[in-house]
């Protein structure tokens, strides 16, 4: 596949889409915040919490189908890779900033409906939809070995932190501590990620990326894990699903920062 003849765009694909990710991913949690957390009952029945659990997950399978889909067809439809690489900047660049924003527009309708069924899951799906144009931005001008090496990297790096969370939850390990940690890091990374952005660093920085936001997402795999195993509330299955949703495309395009050559 050909680069990109303007660098800034091939430096500005990956990173641009990864601080659009990072910052929705920093939004999330601080507009589910915003009211106070919802504790649940100590004794509820385990029926009903795994019957939550399962469905935020079919909730998950749904969106990771969705992304999938989206960013096959853009690798199939030859046009869509060689506009973002060979195409005029004046006309690539604008339809590249509003496929970056646009998550982060849908975000807040979205957690401010979060739990008024069925507004809270048109407007998920739309936020998927959003996200996943721009995942599809990223693979459509990757090498196909690249983006299926990092595929299942982050398939096994998921299914190993939720089992390790399940097994840890089920003994009664607590992992609410590292919530203050995790979130100092992701704001770094997203100061960083906008610095990479208005000043390229080369392949060392975006390295560099790579090996801290895979640290940092693998624990916010774990501690969103633990909040839908143990804390949230029946009705915020949106929530739940945007949360670990982000999580894991996160690592995903930190897998693909350290991978690309």
């Amino acid at each position: 596949m050909s680069k990109p003849q303007d660098d800034d765009l091939e430096a500005g694909v990956p990173a641009g889409a990864a601080a659009k990710a990072v910052a929705a991913d920093q939004a999330a949690p601080a507009a589910a915040d915003a009211e106070p957390m919802k504790k649940v009952a100590e004794e509820e029945d385990p029926r009903l919490r795994w019957a939550f659990v399962r469905k935020v997950y079919a909730i998950l399978s749904l969106q990771f189908a969705l992304t999938a889909a989206v960013s096959v067809a853009a690798c199939l439809v030859r046009a869509v890779p060689r506009f973002f690489t060979s195409g005029p900047p004046a006309a690539v660049w604008p339809v590249f900033i509003v496929i970056l924003i646009s998550p982060l527009v849908v975000m807040f309708p979205m957690m401010k409906y979060r739990e008024k069924h069925p507004r809270n899951l048109v407007l998920l799906g739309l936020f998927t939809l959003c996200c996943s144009l721009s995942i599809a931005v990223t693979t459509s001008t990757s090498v196909g070995r690249v983006v299926l090496q990092s595929a299942i990297l982050t398939a096994a790096a998921v299914l190993g932190l939720t089992l390790f969370t399940f097994w840890a939850v089920k003994k009664g390990y607590d992992f609410t501590f590292m919530f203050p940690f995790l979130f100092t890091c992701l704001y770094v990374l997203l100061v960083y990620l906008i610095i990479q952005m208005c000043f390229p660093l080369g392949r060392v920085g975006i390295t560099i990326y790579g090996f801290l936001a895979t640290i940092v997402f693998s624990g916010f795999i774990i501690f969103d894990t633990q909040m839908l195993l143990k804390r949230h509330t029946y009705n915020e299955y949106v929530v739940a699903a945007i949360s670990l949703y982000l999580d894991v495309i996160n690592l995903f395009m930190a897998q693909m920062s350290l991978s690309i050559q």
